[in-house]
């Protein structure tokens, strides 16, 4: 059986590489929605900032919420914990001590990663070059969760990296969704609702899922039924369940795992019995809310289970 420090370093590792992806798909799709929108919008950069989950942080040191402010905080500030930046450099130290846990290549891959994003950062705060750099970033984790997948035994190792990549992405959809309900309750206040469309469809782009959302759901793109097939779909990698899922499958294979599959199990339950998705300023929101409470009780039993010292 693995030593709990590496199953620990293991699981963040996971965690912190879908940490940098999503954080680059969040502001690049961002960036992308500016232009659809139309200029007397007043969208706020500050969305941006409360789906990273770190506007406490944000709202402590800063006042301004304009794009240069959000975006750099955003991506390369190191003081930040959330930031692309600080994710990656966690991604770095947590496999630089577990390497022979993982295939050698990806400590390679990730080595390269960072130069290339130490060397273009600046591309990133230009949104003249953003969409350049930030799809080198996807690209680049897709790369290296794909060398993974395809050489890494399916042992104690791949099920604690497993868990923690899939509750990171469970997190960050529900964060997203957050700022989708965040923005359409704004526009509904404004008496703009021919953009709710544009917001949503930018939700779904986000991870990547309009083309599986119209395979699925049959219907022109609506907040209900995006935040549906985004929190309850069982088939599509980013939703919610499906994350919580595989979640279930590694845990049901580790020892001593009653106490994460009751808090999976509870999770899996209120995503099951949904909400009422079309309430953006009251009941979806506080839905979400305690959705992402559930997931921090769900961390709390992985850390309680397997990472405490005995």
């Amino acid at each position: 059986m693995m030593l709990s420090r590496v199953a620990e370093r293991v699981y963040w590792f996971g965690r912190y590489l879908e940490r940098v992806e999503s954080m680059a798909r969040l502001i690049q799709v961002y960036t992308g929605l500016l232009f659809d929108l139309p200029r007397d919008t007043g969208i706020s950069w500050h969305n941006l900032v409360i789906a990273s989950g770190s506007h406490a942080e944000y709202n402590r040191r800063f006042t301004v919420q304009d794009e240069k402010r959000v975006v750099k905080f955003l991506l390369e500030d190191l003081s930040n914990p959330s930031s692309l930046a600080s994710s990656l450099r966690m991604v770095r130290e947590n496999i630089r001590t577990t390497r022979d846990m993982l295939p050698p290549e990806s400590w390679e891959l990730v080595n390269e990663f960072q130069i290339y994003v130490n060397d273009h950062m600046a591309q990133g705060l230009s949104r003249r070059y953003r969409h350049e750099f930030l799809g080198e970033i996807v690209k680049t984790c897709q790369q290296i969760n794909g060398l993974i997948a395809d050489t890494m035994r399916r042992d104690a190792a791949w099920h604690f990296l497993n868990m923690g990549r899939s509750l990171e992405r469970a997190d960050m959809t529900i964060r997203i969704l957050e700022a989708g309900a965040s923005m359409s309750s704004d526009f509904i206040e404004s008496d703009i609702n021919h953009v709710l469309d544009v917001v949503w469809g930018s939700v779904l782009g986000t991870l990547n899922a309009t083309m599986p959302y119209r395979r699925t759901m049959k219907v022109a793109v609506n907040g209900d039924d995006a935040a549906r097939f985004l929190l309850e779909d069982e088939l599509f990698p980013r939703s919610v369940r499906c994350g919580l899922l595989r979640m279930r499958d590694s845990a049901n294979l580790l020892p001593s795992n009653e106490l994460v599959i009751k808090s999976l199990a509870a999770l899996l339950d209120t995503v099951a019995k949904g909400s009422d998705y079309t309430d953006v300023s009251a009941a979806f929101p506080a839905y979400l809310t305690a959705l992402e409470k559930s997931s921090i009780t769900l961390h709390s039993a992985i850390q309680d289970t397997w990472f405490q010292p005995a």
